[in-house]
């Protein structure tokens, strides 16, 4: 029998066994999973009274809300294709990327419609704008009304695990995004791969504090639903309403990348809330320091989950708990080992390979690219074959990320191809060095650049954000690195910032931090990646 892996099936069965769950917390409102079953064939069918059919792509413009879950499930029946867009974007790039998707419908909460209305009037193929949460009286369609106004009874479009369900756009720092089509087969046996790993049950208590536009959450809409726990919804995730929600909700799992981890940790030590749950933090993105891994689990008592993956690749392949038979090492050791991006989740075959294609050796030194094998892999980027081909070869995904391997099997990420740092002709792992600075007491935030250097040709450029109450110099820094790094790969300037600049889930932009530096001192753009 050959039954199509289809991500509607999750839905169906959170209401067969949970359908009376109360179980969707979003603001003042509660919904049980039969509730969110009604409300996305209202959706489904309106959306199909709209003139939405099988390949149409529907955009949404959203916070983490009951809206947006519903949105993935709503699209889906339809055999149409989900275009979540981020949220912090301006409205050149909304205009890019809805164009280029051809979407025919938005949905999007009000607080981001002034994104929107600068370009509406070239939007070419967007038909229909429907309003989340709306008050103005002349603003489009009002969600609530316009659903309200839908059936319940909906009858399904045949669906196929190879057709493609979620249009992803990935973050274009050197020209336009690409749109990265992933399948109903990449993402259902990703989301059962993370969910083994990550220990998923109806138990759970899930606070959505990763936006769900970011790679759909890491498939967070998938797994969580398939597996009935409860989801919180939290529009803004800031530390106190992450902390208000955690106590709440009891909650046992959040996603995050690792700034908004140090966000909490900042919160945690001048607030100290007190907080009672058994819970998993699942950090993506830059590489954590291993000094933020013994302080989540010494001082706020939670497990730490680093995990590995790509938009490309659904996203997840790598895990870094700690296998059974290696339990016996030291507790400083586990804890260097939960910092890296780990081992490969089931499903997926990741290795790191030289310029020849051959992997490196497992000695924790030799640095080469990842690649990934999985069911996760995309099918390739919307209307941009010769990218597609440049990412996919020889049957494996290129992530453009440097790595070395350990004895043990474990991948430790050392930066991006783009990122890694030649000085004097040894390599540089910026990810090293920032990892040594936030060992000092005096530093909040810090990120690493290559700058050029007459002698050396490339050396270490720290930005830093310092910690309140600290007096730090340049040579303070300098010196910290110089004492704990071998004084090849020491920083050798500082530029002290009141912050850096992040993505929607938090991760640092380390290219405007090279533009700022290369405006500054007026550098060649040789050095441009």
């Amino acid at each position: 029998m050959n039954v199509p892996l289809v991500l509607t099936e999750f839905l169906d069965r959170a209401v067969s066994l949970y359908g009376e769950k109360k179980a969707l917390y979003c603001e003042e409102r509660v919904f049980t999973y039969r509730e969110l079953n009604e409300r996305v064939n209202k959706l489904s069918y309106g959306l199909r009274a709209l003139g939405i059919k099988k390949g149409d792509r529907v955009a949404y413009l959203a916070g983490n809300t009951i809206e947006m879950l519903e949105g993935f499930y709503g699209v889906f029946q339809l055999g149409a294709i989900m275009v979540p867009l981020n949220i912090r974007l301006k409205p050149e790039d909304y205009l890019f990327i809805l164009n280029h998707s051809e979407s025919k419908v938005l949905l999007v909460d009000q607080d981001l419609y002034h994104q929107i209305s600068p370009i509406k009037d070239r939007l070419t193929t967007v038909q229909h704008i429907i309003v989340h949460y709306k008050e103005e009286t002349n603003l489009e369609t009002d969600y609530d009304e316009w659903l309200d106004g839908q059936s319940s009874a909906f009858d399904r479009a045949e669906l196929e695990e190879n057709d493609v369900c979620s249009l992803l756009y990935t973050s274009g720092t050197t020209g336009n995004p690409k749109g990265v089509m992933l399948t109903h087969r990449n993402n259902y046996l990703h989301a059962f791969s993370a969910m083994h790993h990550l220990k998923v049950s109806d138990r759970d208590v899930y606070l959505h504090v990763l936006p769900m536009f970011h790679v759909n959450a890491w498939g967070a809409p998938f797994y969580y639903t398939l597996n009935g726990a409860a989801q919180i919804f939290l529009r803004k995730a800031t530390p106190e309403a992450i902390f208000t929600m955690i106590a709440k909700h009891n909650a046992t799992v959040m996603h995050m990348a690792p700034t908004v981890l140090n966000s909490l940790l900042q919160y945690y030590e001048k607030n100290i809330p007190e907080i009672d749950s058994n819970l998993r933090v699942v950090i993506a993105g830059s590489a954590p320091p291993p000094a933020f891994v013994t302080r989540v689990e010494k001082e706020l008592g939670w497990e730490f989950i680093q995990v590995y993956g790509m938009t490309e690749s659904a996203p997840l392949s790598l895990v870094s708990t700690i296998h059974g038979h290696l339990s016996h090492l030291p507790v400083r050791e586990q804890y260097r080992m939960k910092a890296k991006a780990g081992h490969s989740m089931a499903g997926s075959v990741v290795k790191v390979i030289n310029d020849h294609g051959e992997e490196v050796a497992h000695d924790g030194k030799e640095i080469g690219e990842v690649v990934v094998r999985s069911h996760g892999v995309m099918k390739g980027y919307w209307k941009n074959e010769e990218a597609t081909m440049e990412a996919i070869r020889n049957g494996y995904l290129h992530t453009g990320d440097m790595g070395t391997v350990d004895q043990y099997g474990n991948i430790d990420i050392v930066d991006r191809k783009k990122d890694i740092i030649i000085s004097g002709g040894e390599n540089i792992s910026s990810i090293e060095v920032e990892g040594i600075l936030y060992e000092h007491p005096g530093v909040l935030e810090a990120a690493v650049i290559a700058v050029p250097h007459e002698k050396w040709g490339e050396t270490p450029h720290a930005y830093v954000v310092k910690r309140e109450g600290h007096h730090l110099t340049e040579q303070d820094i300098i010196a910290f690195s110089r004492e704990k790094l071998a004084h090849f790969k020491a920083v050798t300037g500082v530029s002290f910032v009141n912050e850096l600049p992040k993505t929607a889930s938090g991760k640092i932009q380390k290219v405007h931090l090279r533009d700022e530096y290369w405006k500054v001192h007026g550098v060649s753009d040789r050095f441009v990646n």
